[in-house]
């Protein structure tokens, strides 16, 4: 193994207050680092792609919490449903009745956290606040038996400029404030604010985010 994982998942481990965990992301990357960071005790990993998800499930320790956390077609849920502990990146509600019909099928409760679009550069996923305030409105979430949403997640621009990344993740936060005192206020579930990457964890450690989703500080440059 030609990268450091261990000594490098302690310097970022060793950066988190309490109650911040860390999503090892772990897309592109072989087994062999991947067990690196669980002999250390790391036991969350984010992958984005369905199949890579699958051979990593079958051959990796069956206590890893895995979270999907890119854009997930909803042709792709009942694949992953049966094992997912997480789907981080709910961007409509079609998404989320698929979800909740594959995760009803295995008899699973699956928790997601819905992904807002708050960049300005034009990302193609998440919901705007307004979308996002719209959907909750609506309630039909509420009858969703299989689906527990747990908060919400945002990526910030990929820009030099940190004030603009704190503004960014600063709005996800006051968002976050409001629907769990309009809607979740009565939820413990509704607690996770998931922002923050190897670039500018910093700064979401210091606009409450409750999760950060790291790759390349821990595993290196992806290995396509």
């Amino acid at each position: 193994m030609d990268y450091d994982v261990k000594s490098n998942l302690h310097e970022v481990l060793d950066t988190l207050p309490q109650g911040v965990r860390l999503v090892a992301i772990s897309k592109y990357h072989p087994n062999e680092y991947i067990e690196a960071a669980y002999e250390e005790g790391q036991r969350v990993f984010g992958e984005s792609h369905e199949q890579e998800l699958r051979l990593k499930h079958q051959s990796l320790p069956a206590d890893i919490e895995w979270h999907f956390i890119g854009h997930l077609q909803t042709n792709k849920v009942k694949y992953i449903a049966p094992y997912v502990s997480m789907i981080e990146a709910v961007d409509s509600l079609k998404l989320l009745r698929e979800i909740n019909k594959q995760a009803e099928k295995c008899g699973r409760v699956i928790k997601v956290l819905l992904e807002l679009h708050i960049a300005e550069e034009a990302t193609k996923y998440g919901l705007t606040l307004d979308a996002c305030r719209e959907l909750l409105a609506g309630g039909e979430w509420r009858e969703m038996k299989n689906v527990q949403i747990c908060g919400l997640m945002m990526m910030a621009s990929f820009v030099e400029d940190t004030e603009q990344i704190r503004r960014e993740m600063t709005i996800a936060r006051d968002f976050f404030d409001e629907m769990k005192e309009k809607y979740f206020a009565d939820d413990a579930n509704f607690c996770e604010r998931s922002w923050g990457m190897s670039d500018d964890y910093p700064i979401a450690l210091e606009t409450g985010t409750t999760m950060i989703r790291v790759g390349t500080k821990i595993f290196g440059p992806r290995v396509y």
